[in-house]
């Protein structure tokens, strides 16, 4: 049945209706958060991408007014948190942190679920974690310009651990061989723990990896040989350490950075609110305190914002494309 309602009062009502709707979700949002938020974690408790999560969590939490909570799905190299983010209801109660698989995930998977640059919405850049390249403490060279000669020399005799499949150690010792222009003996472990276990041991010859793990080693100086740290800047914790950049590997530049995702259509006023805070978290006194103790470095402000973020994931989606797809690695 035709609308007995004249036409310019039609237009009135569904202006009036039209407003309504966006008088109300102004108002979800001028109210958000009236609940927990959910981080999610890629990966174990009680691992580097954990424990930042953990320490970012309370001061989070405190300018939000309603608890963070951390939630650790881990599984499939770190991509099933961030598949399963992608397809939460785009409200900012889940949102995700993750580091650079992020990045290196689409070249490392034929059927990833979901599309790093596509299925997100950007918070922030959190911290950089730095690496270093060590070698068992009998490996026969005594410095990285020894080191690039022998493993030149001896591409076949040279084992590089890493801690698996996607791990940042795989990447870190990828583009190390293609920069030094080698194929060495790749040694996947479970885990950073064993691979470092057994390069101590002296059961393998090589390992790239974090700083929160091997500082301790290279100050201890009797379990293991250190030969350049991936930044192209020396550590304020080891500055006595040369960067491989200087010593011949230009451009080097590996380090484990951090960023904060919610699904792909949250509110621009939420996506800010948690921008907000986690701007207020990385300038705690005590979560700066806790990064430093792990020889890592927090973000600068231009960083920590949605464009600081989608800049620098764009750029490493590219840049690591090109080194998996060089060195023929992946995942499936």
């Amino acid at each position: 049945m035709q609308s007995t309602i004249p036409f310019h009062r039609r237009l009135v009502h569904a202006a009036a209706a039209a407003c309504a709707l966006a008088a109300c979700a102004g108002a979800q949002a001028s109210s958000w958060p009236d609940k927990p938020v959910v981080l999610v974690v890629p990966y174990s408790a009680g691992g580097p991408t954990d424990v930042v999560a953990r320490l970012l969590a309370i001061p989070m939490g405190q300018v939000l007014g309603q608890s963070v909570l951390v939630e650790n799905t881990v599984g499939a190299g770190g991509t099933i948190a961030p598949a399963r983010v992608a397809k939460a209801k785009a409200d900012g109660y889940t949102i995700l942190i993750h580091h650079m698989g992020m990045a290196t995930a689409p070249a490392l998977y034929k059927k990833l679920p979901y599309d790093p640059l596509k299925d997100f919405e950007y918070i922030g850049q959190v911290l950089d974690v730095p690496m270093t390249l060590l070698s068992r403490k009998d490996f026969p060279a005594s410095n990285f310009a020894e080191l690039l000669d022998y493993v030149r020399k001896n591409q076949d005799k040279v084992s590089l651990a890493n801690a698996g499949v996607g791990a940042v150690s795989q990447l870190c010792g990828m583009l190390f061989m293609h920069q030094a222009g080698v194929k060495l003996t790749t040694i996947p472990y479970k885990g950073a723990g064993p691979a470092m276990n057994d390069l101590m041991g002296g059961q393998v010859d090589l390992l790239c990896d974090q700083t929160t793990q091997t500082v301790p080693v290279i100050k201890d100086g009797q379990r293991a040989k250190v030969f350049g740290v991936t930044t192209p800047k020396r550590l304020s914790s080891l500055p006595n350490i040369p960067t491989l950049d200087e010593q011949g590997l230009k451009g080097f530049d590996v380090k484990v950075w951090h960023g904060m995702y919610a699904p792909k259509g949250t509110p621009r006023e939420v996506l800010m609110a948690i921008n907000k805070a986690l701007n207020v978290a990385i300038k705690d006194e005590n979560v700066k305190k806790r990064i430093a103790e792990l020889s890592s470095d927090l973000v600068t402000p231009d960083k920590a914002t949605p464009e600081g973020l989608r800049t620098h994931l764009q750029a490493e989606v590219a840049r690591w494309d090109k080194v998996i797809k060089a060195a023929g690695v992946s995942a499936e």
